[in-house]
């Protein structure tokens, strides 16, 4: 046998070259640059505080000349808290009437501060006496306590009235700080 009766074999066509994905570099530059951000980042950040610090000298103060010295902070001082700090009215938050026998009024104590808050000790403790004319038996006194600037603890009082036409007022008579 010969080559002469074989037909010519064509020859093998080259594979195209195999492109490799490159994904994993694409994710791998993208890592970098984020880091990159982060650090640059930080150094701005770092840098920036560091601007607003004075900067420390290596020079010592002349043996005569003063050296300013920080005073602290002054203490704060607080208004004195009386009957005249505060405004006061009454809110009834029940009412029931009996006829001519007169009627049972429950009454809360609605106070305002009179004075900027920023006067009123914050830490203090207030204990504000007041009396509720309008009783059939006489004045009532209660007493409201205030605490933390806001914080008003009282006991709704109970009344009796001569009659539904009775008028119901309030009045502040003492104020005093605890401790």
């Amino acid at each position: 046998m010969t080559d002469a009766n074989m037909p010519p074999m064509p020859p093998y066509a080259p594979q195209p070259p195999v492109k490799k994905p490159r994904t994993n570099l694409i994710i791998i530059g993208a890592a970098a640059a984020v880091i990159a951000a982060i650090v640059g980042t930080g150094i701005f950040v770092v840098h920036s505080r560091d601007d607003s610090k004075p900067a420390a000298t290596a020079k010592s103060a002349p043996a005569d000349t003063a050296t300013a010295v920080r005073a602290p902070d002054p203490t704060p001082t607080y208004a004195d808290v009386d009957a005249g700090s505060f405004l006061i009215g009454l809110k009834t938050t029940s009412k029931q009437c009996f006829g001519s026998a007169g009627c049972n009024v429950t009454v809360e104590p609605d106070l305002t501060l009179a004075i900027d808050s920023s006067l009123v000790d914050p830490d203090a403790v207030y204990d504000i006496t007041y009396t509720i004319h309008g009783d059939e038996s006489g004045p009532v006194i209660e007493t409201a306590e205030l605490s933390s600037g806001t914080g008003l603890s009282y006991t709704p009082s109970v009344i009796s009235t001569a009659s539904s036409g009775t008028k119901v007022t309030v009045e502040i008579t003492d104020v005093t700080q605890e401790g």
